[in-house]
């Protein structure tokens, strides 16, 4: 795998555009703009990696849009040493993101292909999420709490398991709507166990599948 000089070029403009769209965290800008993001595409669509566009990974899920994945990863309010759950590995470029933000990530994935490409190669590029398969509508109790949790894909609800585990004073992220369009919530568990919601504009997700996959 190379990173040259002309994909540096690439994400320095695709960091230029995901800001020119509101973006202001500096963080979050240079962790896309560190990140090959050409690495998680197979290398016949070189010239779709730096586009501001999500695009298919196999298994009906797609790598999010970096500017969806800065948005999601701006409304959690990261800060380094936070322990995070992510719903949906995916590609893994999501994980990455954290984990340059200086996060301990737990990572679930319920497609068996998706959680067996990531296991390998993330640690191949210099990235060790915590890795699990299974159902991320059941969170990952044995690690709970945490300071945030984040789902990456559309779901029709926030499962009460997710919100079970999440600390308080802590974020969950998530987009939510039971049709092609959904609503990016931003929930904060206040220290008496409450929740306060916000809502963030429209987005569209590939659906949170809720069943292990086959393998």
């Amino acid at each position: 795998m190379i990173d040259s000089y002309k994909h540096k070029g690439l994400r320095k403009r695709l960091v230029s555009t995901v800001k020119g769209k509101g973006i202001n965290d500096e963080n979050i800008l240079q962790a896309i703009g560190k990140i090959p993001r050409h690495f998680f595409m197979d290398s016949s669509f070189l010239e779709f990696s730096y586009q501001d566009k999500p695009f298919p990974i196999g298994s009906g899920q797609t790598i999010s849009q970096p500017y969806t994945v800065a948005f999601q990863t701006e409304l959690l309010n990261v800060k380094k040493g936070d322990k995070i759950l992510e719903v949906g590995t995916g590609s893994g470029y999501q994980a990455c993101v954290l984990i340059e933000l200086g996060a301990k990530v737990y990572s679930i994935e319920r497609q068996k292909k998706l959680f067996n490409k990531a296991q390998k190669f993330l640690p191949s590029i210099g990235y060790r999420p915590k890795l699990f398969y299974g159902d991320g509508y059941k969170g990952l109790k044995a690690f709970a709490p945490y300071d945030k949790i984040l789902i990456t894909a559309g779901a029709p609800i926030i499962p009460d398991d997710l919100l079970d585990q999440l600390k308080p004073g802590g974020i969950l992220v998530a987009p939510i709507g039971k049709g092609d369009v959904q609503i990016m919530k931003k929930v904060i568990k206040d220290n008496n166990g409450n929740f306060i919601e916000e809502n963030h504009g429209a987005f569209r997700f590939v659906p949170l599948l809720i069943n292990k996959a086959n393998d």
